[in-house]
């Protein structure tokens, strides 16, 4: 069982949170950084999230398709033949930043074939999906929620959702760097309102705490991530006194020592270690890593060209060498240099050496 199943998947997170780790949640769009993320993901011996963007589900299906569905399900097919191989680990599948405009056209039919799935004494074929509301009202974000939360728990599948605006690009979408970029507690004291504790269902939850995506020159992003302690607190004095406002009052116990959310972590390429470090101390399990891992994996790509740049193109009548412009002599050095970039993130993270067994 290297694909989690429900179960399995619930006992990772909670590990995490229980132990104080975070997993990486690698952003794939091919083949090729599949493998890369299990590699990385076994060579650290770390459990772990890979994960696909709108823009990469649209990309798997073939440039000429656009079908994000079926870019899904073919790259849960491949990931679960794979990774099977992969014994050491447990690896989840989700769907990253489904904004409004596509839940209809992605993660909706997605969570409909993982219910089938259940229904059908099977199971799911996604771990969890991801509700991106950060570009509506917040009480716009936790309606379309708690409809998500009540067909993801049918579904035996964990939602995430997005509370507040990441700055920078993500397929396409852009936010500005600006005070947007902060949640509140307030807002977590909303979110616990609506959504519950577990109760109603497993979910993780994106608080914003100046994260942007993207890469960044030092000292253009300002985390402050004692924003996610305050929320944490905040909920769990509320939930423990009975003032959530939702009729339920929670045993102490059952807040998990004052962090009653399991957070994620968005945009946080180029952050502090210390940044990090303490996300995941507030009660960080998942941080997204994308744009490094694009950056290790093409890095290698360019250079490979620069170092054989005879051989990969014909030059001057000559016919260049076909051990140098086969994709497989670059593609082995890309998945090596993006495995090791894995590696590093699950060192950083603390989840290295720690897969479940």
């Amino acid at each position: 069982m290297t694909i989690a199943n429900p179960e399995r998947y619930r006992q990772m997170l909670e590990s995490a949170r229980k132990n104080g780790y975070a997993y990486p949640a690698i952003n794939v769009s091919s083949t090729q950084t599949l493998n890369a993320a299990l590699q990385g993901f076994a060579d650290a011996e770390s459990d772990g999230i890979i994960q696909v963007s709108v823009g990469a589900a649209s990309y798997l299906s073939g440039q000429r398709v656009e079908d994000r569905v079926a870019g899904s399900l073919a790259f849960a097919a491949f990931a679960h033949e794979v990774a099977a191989k992969y014994s050491n680990i447990t690896i989840a599948l989700h769907t990253d930043h489904c904004a409004k405009q596509y839940l209809d056209g992605w993660v909706r039919p997605l969570l409909a074939r993982d219910a089938d799935e259940v229904a059908h004494g099977r199971e799911p074929i996604f771990q969890s999906h991801m509700w991106d509301g950060s570009t509506v009202p917040l009480g716009e974000n936790l309606d379309i929620a708690e409809d998500l939360l009540e067909l993801s728990d049918k579904a035996h599948t964990v939602l995430e959702i997005e509370i507040g605006a990441v700055g920078g690009e993500e397929d396409g979408h852009r936010a500005d760097i600006d005070e947007k970029l902060y949640s509140t507690p307030a807002d977590g004291v909303e979110v616990a309102r609506r959504l519950g504790l577990g109760e109603r269902g497993n979910y993780m939850a994106a608080f914003t705490f100046g994260n942007v995506h993207g890469a960044y020159k030092p000292g253009v992003v300002k985390l402050r991530p004692e924003l996610l302690g305050e929320i944490q607190r905040e909920v769990a004095s509320a939930a423990e006194s009975g003032t959530l406002g939702n009729g339920r009052k929670y045993a102490a116990g059952t807040l998990h020592d004052g962090k009653p959310f399991m957070l994620v972590f968005h945009g946080g390429s180029g952050s502090s270690a210390d940044d990090i470090a303490a996300a995941v101390r507030h009660g960080v399990v998942k941080m997204n890593v994308d744009t490094d891992t694009q950056y290790a994996f093409t890095r290698v790509v360019a250079g490979h060209m620069f170092e054989h740049y005879d051989s990969v193109l014909k030059v001057d009548g000559e016919v260049g060498e076909k051990r140098y412009y086969d994709p497989r002599s670059w593609g082995r050095e890309a998945e090596d240099a993006m495995a090791k970039r894995v590696v590093e993130a699950c060192v950083q993270l603390g989840s290295a050496g720690k897969a479940l067994k």
